[in-house]
């Protein structure tokens, strides 16, 4: 249920489930949540978040809004500009795909 709803379980669900399952669903997403931290270079990786592996480390996007300077891992720094497309690491575009400031180009 951890990789399916999340970390917080919908009403109806919990409502079904009895304290001692209760207990060891929170035990189990705490767990969960202080391994996905620990790994990715430190960097804490969200194994729930795809259960695909993706084809390549490296996504085409377009800046759908003028953010500004943004820097990368490896310190390089690139200007999002309106309507500018980058070929940039995944994991350093998702959060900024989700807030909507970057676009995913599918071919």
């Amino acid at each position: 249920m951890r990789w399916e709803f999340g970390s917080i379980l919908p009403p109806e669900v919990k409502y079904n489930l009895c304290e001692p399952e209760i207990l060891w669903f929170n035990k189990y997403s705490k767990c969960l949540a202080n391994y996905m931290k620990s790994i990715g270079d430190n960097h804490g990786l969200n194994l729930t978040q795809d259960s695909k592996p993706p084809k390549s480390l490296y996504i085409e996007v377009r800046c759908l809004v003028d953010y500004g300077k943004f820097e990368l891992d490896d310190g390089e720094s690139i200007l999002l500009k309106k309507n500018s497309q980058h070929l940039l690491p995944r994991a350093q575009c998702e959060p900024l795909i989700r807030q909507g400031i970057l676009q995913h180009i599918t071919q």
